[in-house]
């Protein structure tokens, strides 16, 4: 999941926020261990099992390597393995604690500190080696483990769904999150789409995965390696595309298209969008180009082109499938592979989550905002920030593209409706109000919703959600961005801890979410701890600079410019993102300092 600046720089961006099942708030009342409380809670007993003695993994020809998922998982019995993850603001570091549950009663137990570094789950969890056929060892690598990985259950009595979130966050400016494994359940621990390919070539293999030293001490997982045999077989996209085969294009091929990611925010300016921007490997390519191609696998590992391309996070949850356990005994490790999919027990990242209904008709009465709990929506600051050139679209132009975020903190949900009078080309727009029990108690009207026809959007916006300006060193506006209108989607886990989080959230398909050209009402839905990711690749997505001179710059990402949504407070809704430009016209540079201790450009 990653891009490359025309300096040839990589940026990582965001991760999957991809919704799941069922909807569980954060405990508040969570109370500290005592210091010498060693034995006054029962653990969870975390195992490492392989669901399988052997496995098949693809080389393709022209691709970057094989994805070595060996099929092995981390499995909680005794209760639920669950970490919660923070950090109190950008210039503090992410701390990691884990939380101990017993009936009714929460206690917590600090992780060392600088164990995790960001939310993308457990550095160097695992061990893997590898030996060819005349047992030389050919890779050895440690591997981070996401305990939000795809799962299923290991027993028939486990819970049916996981009350954890499907995926860790990879958004650089993240701020909680929320990590586990089920009571009854394993999750694999492969990275998946966000590991690395590693080269090998077509043979026989053994690999030999184990848990790192320091977490089998700090969690007292039994050292117990798992050895699979692996077969490597290459194919390639000629003779699969020859037998009729709907296999996804390589990436060299890919890469002729995804050249000008973060280039194509000009579109929004002029009018234009470049049509090999849209991948023919999604589903939804309109909306946008994802910053690598969808990963080669086989149809048993659930790697599915993500729903939210170019819109949230680009890549699927990580490309494994869950896998439920027989009547055989756990020692016997007699698993059988299940369809890709979400349903009771199984959480898989395939899901294609439905947009919410809006309400029949439109509301009636007196307006009124009454006195319940809101919303409260703030910015992120911008990242994946690139410069480009307007190409042969935009001849002679220059351009700054980002991605930007906008994420409700709660305690409400945002839920707004548009309906459509016959024959008229905009929607009204009405903001609902809810009680504590999920009843509607009110709403007031705000604004219009619009159709966007541009390539790469396609679907409803709701106007004056956002704006996006580029401000002078001295704070005051020099461009603002075509961008104003949005349509609202649940792409990113930006606070999983704050009160009344939903670690479920729909919304999240935008081929739902957002509505057709013929549709006659929408509902569009920004849940509590989710937030809103509209990446640079994008049209709208960037400034035209082209007559700016160098210096020192800020993008501001403004979450409701005119206060025409009610949330609980204004005054946090502006973020800024310092910048500095430099080169020459058809050439130029930037320069992204870091943000407190978020180095991320």
């Amino acid at each position: 999941m990653m891009t490359r600046s025309p300096q040839g720089r990589t940026n990582r961006l965001t991760r999957p926020s991809i919704a799941v099942a069922a909807a569980v708030a954060v405990t508040a009342g969570v109370v500290a261990a005592a210091p010498d409380a060693k034995t006054a809670e029962p653990t969870p007993k975390l195992s490492l099992i392989a669901a399988s003695t052997s496995v098949t993994l693809d080389s393709w020809k022209d691709d970057p390597g094989v994805y070595l998922d060996l099929g092995t998982y981390l499995t909680s019995e005794n209760g639920a393995f669950e970490l919660k993850v923070t950090r109190k603001s950008y210039k503090d570091p992410v701390v990691a604690t884990q939380v101990l549950r017993n009936g009714k009663k929460t206690t917590t137990k600090a992780l060392p500190a600088g164990l995790v570094k960001d939310f993308s789950g457990l550095p160097g969890f695992a061990q893997v080696s590898v030996t060819d056929a005349a047992g030389k060892t050919v890779l050895k690598q440690t591997e981070a483990f996401c305990p939000n990985n795809a799962s299923g259950r290991i027993r028939p009595d486990a819970p049916a769904n996981s009350k954890y979130p499907q995926s860790c966050p990879v958004n650089p400016f993240t701020l909680g999150s929320v990590w586990g494994v089920e009571n009854g359940w394993a999750s694999n621990t492969y990275a998946g789409y966000y590991a690395k390919p590693v080269q090998l070539a077509a043979g026989t293999y053994t690999a030999k995965i184990s848990v790192t030293k320091k977490y089998r001490d700090l969690f007292g997982i039994a050292n117990k390696p798992q050895t699979v045999k692996v077969t490597v077989r290459e194919r390639s996209w000629e003779e699969e595309e020859g037998s009729g085969s709907a296999a996804p294009r390589s990436a060299k091929s890919a890469a002729g298209t995804q050249g000008h990611t973060g280039h194509t925010g000009h579109g929004g300016h002029e009018g234009h969008q470049r049509a090999a921007d849209a991948p023919a490997a999604s589903a939804h390519a309109a909306h946008g180009a994802p910053a690598r191609p969808e990963a080669p696998a086989a149809r048993t590992t659930g790697a599915a082109p993500t729903f939210n391309v170019g819109h949230g996070p680009y890549p699927p949850a990580p490309p494994a499938l869950p896998w439920a356990l027989k009547k055989e005994s756990l020692q016997r490790q007699a698993f059988s592979a299940a369809k890709v999919g979400d349903r009771p027990g199984q959480t898989d990242g395939s899901r294609q989550a439905p947009g919410a209904k809006a309400n029949a008709k439109r509301p009636t009465g007196k307006a009124t905002v009454p006195d319940v709990p809101k919303p409260d929506l703030r910015s992120l600051p911008a990242y994946g920030i690139t410069v480009s050139d307007g190409y042969e679209d935009v001849p002679g132009k220059d351009y700054l593209a980002f991605s930007a975020n906008v994420w409700n903190a709660g305690p409400a949900k945002l839920v707004v409706d548009g309906f459509r009078s016959p024959g008229k080309e905009l929607m009204d727009a009405y903001q609902y109000f809810y009680d504590a029990k999920g009843k509607q108690v009110g709403y007031t009207p705000t604004g219009t919703m619009e159709w966007d026809p541009r390539p790469g959007h396609e679907h409803w916006h709701f106007t004056d959600f956002a704006s996006y300006r580029l401000l002078k060193a001295d704070k005051k506006e020099s461009v603002r961005s075509g961008k104003e209108a949005f349509c609202l989607a649940n792409t990113d886990a930006v606070d999983y801890t704050v009160k009344n989080a939903n670690w479920h959230p729909g919304n999240t398909d935008l081929s739902t979410a957002c509505g057709q050209e013929n549709s006659i009402s929408v509902r569009e839905v920004l849940d509590v701890g989710s937030g809103d990711t509209y990446t640079q690749d994008l049209p709208g997505q960037s400034f035209d600079i082209t007559g700016l001179p160098n210096g020192t710059y800020y993008i501001q990402v403004l979450a409701n410019p005119e206060n025409r949504l009610k949330e609980t407070n204004h005054k946090n809704n502006s973020a800024l993102r310092k910048v500095v430009l430099g080169g020459k016209k058809g050439a130029r540079t930037v320069k992204v300092p870091a943000h407190d201790l978020v180095n991320a450009n």
